[in-house]
C-alpha cells in the first residue's frame, strides 16, 4: 500500500484528504507544521507527499527544501492559494513536482496522486552516466560537472539539462521538454522551460547572452551542442 503525507496545517482540508485518499485505497500520515512534516517525512518514507505552502513557522517552501535535500526522488504536490508566476517558479525550483490551487478539487488531487505514483511499464532503467565532451552527468549522484568542475544545479534545472543530454544536437520544442520535465499532468505553462534554459546558461556558459552550448532554435525551441 503507498504511503501519503498529508501536511496542512488546516486539520479540516488535512481530514478531507486523508479520507478521500483512504477510499482510493491509500496509506495515510498526518502533519499540521513543518517541524513534524520533516520528521514524519524522515521516519515514515512516504511515498508522496502533499504540502500546503502557507503554514505559520516553517512554510512549505522551507519544507520542500529540506526534504529534497535528503530525498530527490519522492513526489511533492504542493497546495497553494498563491498562483503567480513567481511562487510556482520558485517552488519548483526548490524540487516540488506538481501545483495544486486552493480550493482544492479531490477528484483532481487524486487524479494528480495516482499520476506522480504511476510507474511507467517496461521502462528501461537510466545510464549511470551521460558524457559529452567535458560535461558530465551523473544520474545516480544527479550531479554534474564540466571540465571536472562540479556545476551546482536545482533538482528542475538537472532534470531539464539530463533530458537534453540524453539526445544531444536534437531539436526540443518547449511543449516536449516541458512534458518531459514537469510531466504532462502538471497544469503549467512552457515559459516555465525557458525561465530554467536561462538558468542553465548562467551556471553552464561563459557568456550566457552568447551561448555555445544550450541553443536558441528559433520559432521552434532548444538544443544542447557539447563537443
Amino acid at each position: 500500500m503507498k504511503k501519503i503525507l498529508i501536511v496542512d496545517d488546516e486539520v479540516d482540508i488535512a481530514n478531507s484528504i486523508q479520507y478521500v485518499l483512504n477510499q482510493e485505497g491509500f496509506g495515510t500520515l498526518l502533519a499540521h507544521d513543518g517541524i513534524k512534516a520533516i520528521q514524519v517525512a524522515e521516519s515514515e518514507k512516504p511515498d508522496l507527499i502533499i504540502l500546503d505552502l502557507m503554514m505559520p513557522g516553517l512554510d512549505g517552501y522551507e519544507v520542500c527544501r529540506r526534504v529534497r535535500s535528503q530525498d530527490r526522488k519522492t513526489p511533492i504536490l504542493m497546495l497553494t492559494a498563491r498562483t503567480s508566476e513567481i511562487d510556482t517558479v520558485v517552488g519548483l525550483e526548490l524540487g516540488a513536482n506538481d501545483y495544486i490551487a486552493k480550493p482544492v478539487r479531490l477528484r483532481e488531487l487524486v487524479a494528480r496522486v495516482k499520476a506522480h505514483l504511476r510507474e511507467a511499464p517496461g521502462a528501461a532503467p537510466a545510464p549511470k552516466g551521460l558524457r559529452l565532451g567535458a560535461l558530465f552527468i551523473d544520474m545516480d549522484s544527479r550531479t554534474v560537472s564540466v571540465a571536472n568542475q562540479q556545476i551546482d544545479l536545482t533538482f528542475k534545472e538537472f532534470e531539464l539539462l539530463a533530458a537534453m543530454a540524453k539526445h544531444p544536437n536534437r531539436v526540443f520544442t518547449r511543449d516536449q521538454l516541458f512534458a518531459q520535465v514537469w510531466g504532462s499532468d502538471f497544469l503549467g505553462e512552457s515559459r516555465t522551460v525557458d525561465v530554467h534554459i536561462r538558468y542553465l546558461r548562467e551556471k553552464l556558459e561563459e557568456n550566457p547572452s552568447q551561448p555555445k552550448h544550450i541553443l536558441t532554435v528559433r520559432g521552434v525551441g532548444y538544443r544542447l551542442v557539447w563537443d
